[in-house]
């Protein structure tokens, strides 16, 4: 290793070697020091280029590699490297053979200021563990060294720790432990060199690492297109039931129907270390996720056993009011249908099975499916607060710290959602409430259709309000998880900004058409923090978007770095007078 050390030497002192104050060679070794820096940016930059293929695949095979990156780049190299250079300058020293080449090491004999030969400066003194431990210093005063063996380390170790951070863009965090951590050791294993050699080697290493910084980001993430790419084959569907022929049906009894399904919260630890699951199959989405609920007539046809306190508001499709169940004594919400036909039946019960397997605590809960004497009624958790459009016309946009935490909560809801086959279709600010504490709640479905959402049904007409539509549902595409991520990104840059991304338009059809024409989105809050992510999720392209989850992984590492918790109110609501709650439409 003292070649491979004093080869690097000569090429620094070749590079930068000045004969002024305190010498050539005490410059060269700080030269050399910068030639070391640039090992960890060098390792940093391949792991980007091979991310840019792989992803956040974290296999074996992948965390062999880049644990050997890291590993060789940080701590084997560096160490042999800053060893071998005090090695050569102490067997100079010593009169042994150090591999320099003689006419330039004859000015190692040589020295100025505080330096009487560079020969015993660089090589005949203490070295760090003898400083550290005698807690002196035999050419300068121990503040010094003790100042360039804590602070000059410890800094550079910070910006390796900030390359690898940067290599893993867009990707869980712990994986840049392959950099910091053997740097670390690095750090450790170097008390053996020379105490000046040490001084000026990092002297040169501190300024190299700071820059190293530059390339690895100008790399770039790897794109989202490989990002949410799964890493597992597609599940095989199981082959559709085909009934047998009629003379074979034997009559079975009737199965009991099954148990209503158990409300416990969302696991936020597996979207944050999990990878984005496969989703069902789209013709499958809302159809029929789960328990039916009870037909209409089966129950509550000759009486109803809710008792209504107010109306909370009303619209094309029906009235909604706050209702108290008399057999459980709780507040409900009930959605009654103004025209309980077959097909607002039908719907009903679509929104009804959508809502029933959705088990997260920031979505609506469903109890029932009712027959009031006036009409089919859903029968919902009744929520006090104000929704999310309501507040942002009246109090302002929100900062980045509360549409951070209300784009992590809403992206887990709706994964939550996702995952049982079930898509939202309509995310609009008036479709999230925020309870009188801050938190955010998400209603609506938008498998029911009202007169004032423009909304149609997928044989060809709309679903969703218009400024709030992904391009793709606006050209008649099928509605997928992609679709639902860009409306819920909409959301947030309404509350940012206080406007629909593609700006208003004068009626419905103007901005449908936008929509459908895939306008670039021009009122993006482009002071906020989450510019950036925003952009990337409203790409008019659903492939390209982030999935759900990584975006609430990308959030909430912003949150934690800015030292804020992301589950925490988005904003605090005063609850509103009697008379005036929340319409639930």
């Amino acid at each position: 290793m003292n070649g491979l050390a004093s080869a690097l030497l000569s090429l620094a002192h070749s590079l930068f070697g000045p004969g002024f104050c305190p010498g050539d060679w005490v410059w060269a070794t700080s030269a050399a020091g910068a030639l070391v820096a640039l090992l960890p940016p060098i390792g940093a930059l391949a792991v980007s280029i091979i991310r840019k293929g792989t992803g956040n695949r974290y296999d074996a095979t992948t965390l062999s590699v880049f644990g050997a990156i890291g590993l060789f780049t940080t701590l084997v190299m560096p160490w042999l490297l800053s060893i071998g250079v005090s090695g050569v300058f102490r067997a100079e020293w010593a009169g042994e053979k150090s591999g320099l080449p003689r006419a330039a090491a004859s000015t190692l004999a040589s020295g100025s200021c505080w330096v009487t030969t560079q020969k015993e400066y660089l090589g005949g003194g203490q070295t760090v563990y003898d400083v550290l431990v005698s807690q002196s210093g035999k050419d300068m005063p121990f503040f010094v060294y003790l100042l360039a063996f804590v602070v000059l380390p410890a800094g550079s170790l910070l910006f390796v720790m900030l390359q690898g951070r940067t290599a893993f863009r867009r990707g869980p965090k712990w994986p840049s432990r392959f950099f910091w951590v053997p740097f670390a050791a690095m750090i450790v294993f170097s008390v053996g060199m020379e105490a000046n050699t040490a001084l000026h080697f990092w002297l040169g290493f501190l300024p190299f690492s700071v820059l190293g910084l530059i390339p690895v980001a100008m790399i770039g993430p790897p794109p989202w297109s490989v990002i949410n790419r799964p890493d597992a084959p597609p599940r095989r569907e199981p082959e559709p039931h085909r009934p047998p022929p009629p003379s074979q049906v034997q009559p079975r009894p009737t199965p009991p129907p099954p148990p209503p399904p158990i409300n416990k919260p969302y696991p936020k630890t597996a979207l944050a270390s999990a990878p984005e699951p496969p989703s069902p199959p789209l013709g499958a989405l809302a159809a029929a996720p789960g328990p039916i609920p009870p037909p209409p007539g089966s129950r509550n046809a000759g009486g109803s056993r809710y008792r209504r306190v107010k109306q909370l508001g009303a619209g094309g499709f029906g009235t909604v009011w706050q209702a108290v169940d008399t057999q459980l004594n709780r507040t409900v919400a009930l959605k009654i249908a103004h025209a309980p036909d077959r097909d607002t039946a039908e719907r009903m019960q679509r929104e009804a099975r959508a809502l029933a397997v959705v088990s997260h605590p920031n979505c609506v809960k469903v109890y029932d499916l009712a027959e009031e004497p006036d009409g089919l009624a859903l029968v919902m958790e009744y929520l006090e607060g104000r929704p999310l459009a309501e507040l942002v016309d009246g109090q302002g946009p929100l900062d980045d710290v509360a549409a951070g935490r209300l784009w992590a909560t809403m992206a887990g809801a709706l994964a939550a959602a996702h995952e049982k086959g079930v898509l939202h279709r309509d995310i609009k600010p008036s479709n999230i409430v925020l309870d009188p504490s801050g938190l955010a709640h998400l209603i609506d479905f938008g498998i029911a259709r009202s007169q004032g959402d423009s909304k149609m049904t997928a044989t060809g007409m709309m679903i969703g309000t218009p400024d709030f539509v992904a391009p793709e549902q606006a050209m008649g595409a099928t509605a997928s998880p992609a679709s639902d991520a860009w409306q819920l990104a909409a959301t947030i840059s309404y509350a940012l900004s206080g406007q629909p991304p593609r700006g208003t338009r004068e009626t419905p059809m103007a901005a449908l058409m936008a929509a459908a024409r895939a306008e670039p989105v021009s009122r993006l809050p482009q002071r906020s923090a989450h510019a950036r992510l925003l952009a990337a999720s409203l790409d008019p392209e659903p492939r390209r978007r982030p999935t759900l989850n990584a975006v609430r992984r990308e959030v909430e590492g912003w949150l934690s770095r800015a030292g804020k918790s992301a589950d925490g109110p988005v904003t605090r609501v005063v609850p509103r007078q009697p008379g005036s709650q929340l319409p639930r439409r």
